[in-house]
């Protein structure tokens, strides 16, 4: 029996997979069969490692994706690397905290542009790609929980992850035809750099635990399955889903 999960001979682009969740994607998906394009500012030397120590394959694109102009760039030499782009993990995002009546509009258009422009005009890269070259395709956006809750003091955070999850649905209707699945995860509270504060404060951290029903802070590794089963063939009829990957967070 074909394994349906088995991603042999497919290209997956992960952007921001330096560290945390990008980089346990980026490995996860090589660990299935993959070839990996990681994408962004800094040197992914770790993941590099993480992934041929696996027996995987992975080049790295250098690109500021605080910016859309790189999106057709960042694909076409993704494409020269590896030969072809047949996954796309839009993991790259930033957040910037103030009160809402404080709010600078630095801090609102460019957290809008990293976590919401780019991942469009790079899926619109992508897709361009697969169509052209008549290729099925799975675009991974990565969502938030609040894509799904208002939090506070990230106004900018908040929309531009909620817009995440309306591009989509919206992409999914209309690239649904054309074989390419767009789906989002939505990762809950893990354990990372940019949570360590969190895990630090014993008042926040202790609230935080005693809403997840698994009781644990996520481990960046606990997303692999599901990104794996978004890039496979085993969700060759999954279209526009949000896939919480939260400990059980939202069902609280």
């Amino acid at each position: 029996m074909v394994n349906p999960f088995d991603l042999q001979g497919k290209n997956a682009v992960v952007t921001g997979a330096n560290t945390g969740l990008g980089q346990a994607m980026a490995v996860a998906l090589a660990r299935a069969g993959a070839r990996i394009a990681l994408v962004g500012r800094s040197t992914p030397d770790d993941t590099q490692a993480m992934i041929v120590a696996a027996g995987g394959e992975a080049a790295v694109v250098m690109a500021d994706l605080s910016s859309s102009d790189v999106a057709k760039d960042v694909i076409a030499e993704s494409e020269a690397a590896l030969g072809s782009v047949d996954i796309l993990v839009n993991n790259a995002g930033i957040i910037r905290r103030q009160d809402a009546l404080e709010f600078s509009e630095l801090d609102w258009d460019d957290v809008m542009a990293t976590n919401l422009k780019v991942p469009f005009f790079l899926a619109q890269a992508a897709a361009q790609s697969m169509v052209s070259g008549g290729r099925p395709g799975k675009i991974i956006n990565i969502a938030s929980l609040l894509s799904l809750q208002g939090g506070i003091r990230v106004a900018s955070y908040t929309a531009s992850k909620s817009g995440l999850a309306g591009l989509t649905r919206l992409l999914s209707n209309e690239w649904a035809s054309l074989g390419i699945n767009v789906n989002a995860i939505v990762p809950g509270y893990f354990a990372t750099n940019n949570t360590a504060a969190l895990r630090q404060d014993e008042v926040r951290n202790r609230q935080i635990l005693e809403r997840i029903p698994a009781g644990r802070w996520g481990n960046p590794d606990d997303l692999g399955g599901a990104t794996v089963f978004l890039a496979s063939r085993a969700s060759d009829y999954v279209h526009g889903t949000l896939i919480p990957v939260d400990g059980g967070w939202m069902s609280r």
